[in-house]
């Protein structure tokens, strides 16, 4: 046996707990020596910054075209044929995971690509007074967003954008020219994804009760727990030991940094939009099964006649590609295309693979689609 003095660890109860680890990985490794113990507050100076309240920025140069209760449109003012309206995810994140970064940027992508006009939605925030907004609130602005474009776009829903994007589709089929569906759950039923076992594991009153705690609204910060308790060992542990070993390298701190900016940042949801979410979509599947009530209007996949393309991630834990590919068979369009990728959810959008390599063939098919 050993006779070196124990080290005074962490135990996994403290690092169960973020708010306890600076202090105690920090007396732990003061015990390593200075020089260490210096390298410990340089990286806990680094976690301050990084989990600093920032809003996050949109990469590429816009301007705002219409400012509506929930959202800004973004116009990026690029000529061409057929308006495209990129409809972001409105599920905890800002809009900037559409245009993240230079070099990551879907718009930036697109726009690069010759695909224009090209336009944004930006979802705002819930305030309090936004909590009984339901799914019709923000359907009707997408609806005044597109009448806005000429009536007609080409419309990209990414994520949650993907569903609404859809139903819009559904509900108004000649106001969409061609769909594009990135991990989009359209049948959130389909396959064996963890979050379909989550939500369906939880009591809607599980759902109710984070919302009365946020005053009727759905706080970012509890969904941002909950994306985070999917990946644990990722999140809670492995990150703080990244940063660690990289605090040397300027430019990883750089993409961290602006990576934390935006995922660190979460925005709030309508109570009554979320539940309405949980129980009717992800619970009941009820757009999948054509008993969805939008606008007025039980809405069936089926009325969509436009071409439709489906993207989705083979590793996507988040939004399985069954969920994504079951739309083929839940659409009218006969001209459907399907594409899987490499990697998961978020790479879809800003990882520098797939804009290099699927999305520019996404454009290509959108343009044929126009001219069609």
């Amino acid at each position: 046996m050993s006779n070196a003095p124990k080290r005074n660890l962490p135990n996994l109860a403290t690092l169960s707990l973020p708010f306890l680890w600076p202090v105690a990985v920090g007396a732990a490794m003061a015990e390593e020596g200075a020089e260490l113990y210096a390298k410990n507050l340089a990286w806990l100076g680094e976690e301050i910054k990084i989990k600093a309240e920032r809003r996050p920025k949109l990469a590429t140069a816009n301007a705002v075209r219409l400012d509506l209760r929930t959202m800004t449109l973004r116009d990026y003012g690029t000529p061409g044929g057929a308006p495209t309206l990129v409809v972001a995810p409105y599920a905890g994140h800002t809009a900037v995971i559409a245009d993240y970064a230079k070099g990551q940027s879907l718009i930036e992508m697109l726009v690069g690509e010759g695909l224009g006009p090209v336009a944004l939605t930006d979802w705002k925030s819930a305030t309090p007074d936004m909590k009984d907004f339901d799914i019709d609130n923000y359907l009707a602005d997408l609806v005044v967003a597109v009448d806005d474009l000429g009536g007609r776009v080409n419309l990209i829903g990414l994520c949650q954008g993907g569903w609404i994007s859809a139903m819009l589709a559904a509900r108004f089929p000649d106001k969409v020219g061609a769909l594009v569906l990135a991990g989009a759950p359209i049948d959130t039923q389909a396959g064996d994804g963890p979050l379909k076992r989550m939500v369906n594991a939880s009591p809607l009153s599980f759902y109710e009760k984070l919302v009365a705690l946020g005053g009727g609204v759905m706080k970012g910060a509890f969904m941002l727990r909950g994306w985070k308790n999917m990946h644990p060992e990722q999140h809670y542990l492995a990150e703080y030991v990244d940063v660690l070993e990289h605090l040397d390298d300027p430019a990883y701190m750089k993409r961290r940094e602006t990576f934390a900016r935006w995922y660190e940042n979460p925005i709030d949801l309508p109570g009554r939009w979320y539940i309405q979410a949980i129980r009717d979509l992800f619970k009941a599947n009820l757009l999948a099964k054509g008993e969805f009530v939008g606008l007025g209007r039980r809405l069936t996949l089926k009325a969509i006649d436009c071409p439709v393309y489906l993207l989705a991630g083979e590793s996507d834990d988040i939004t399985t590609r069954e969920q994504v590919f079951a739309a083929k068979a839940l659409v009218g369009s006969s001209d459907v295309a399907e594409h899987l990728v490499p990697g998961g959810h978020i790479g879809m959008f800003m990882g520098a693979r797939t804009l290099k390599e699927a999305w520019p063939e996404i454009v290509r098919w959108l343009k044929q689609r126009s001219r069609g």
